[in-house]
């Protein structure tokens, strides 16, 4: 899958609410790095390891964000990753960084965000 076809994907497996879809867009072992697992999770380094972790943390913030909405702002492509900037419903902007694997899924994601968010 190429950088741009794994952004729609996610995207639309957001827009659906479709956390398996979302999900299919992860390698096994995923490492994610965000503020909101520091928050949510109470882990100083804001760090999640694979999968099960990575699809609790998003069932919390659907949890938290029942109207959640995600508004495409910008992708930006290199050799092996994506970065998407989008606008989540609540104004605030965020940027993640995706490296991808060799079959094409997130096997590393540093997620920033403009103004803190839980």
């Amino acid at each position: 899958m190429d950088e741009r076809a794994h952004a729609d994907q996610w995207l639309a497996g957001w827009e659906a609410r479709d956390l398996d879809a979302v999900m299919a867009c992860y390698s096994e072992d995923v490492d994610f790095v965000a503020s909101t697992v520091v928050t949510r999770w109470d882990r100083p380094d804001g760090q999640l390891r694979g999968k099960a972790e990575l699809r609790r943390h998003f069932e919390r913030g659907l949890e938290l964000a029942p109207e959640l909405r995600f508004i495409e702002e910008a992708f930006l492509t290199s050799s092996g990753g994506y970065a998407l900037l989008y606008r989540r419903e609540n104004g605030n902007r965020a940027l993640d960084v995706v490296e991808m694997d060799q079959h094409g899924r997130a096997a590393r994601v540093r997620a920033f965000y403009e103004q803190a968010q839980r």
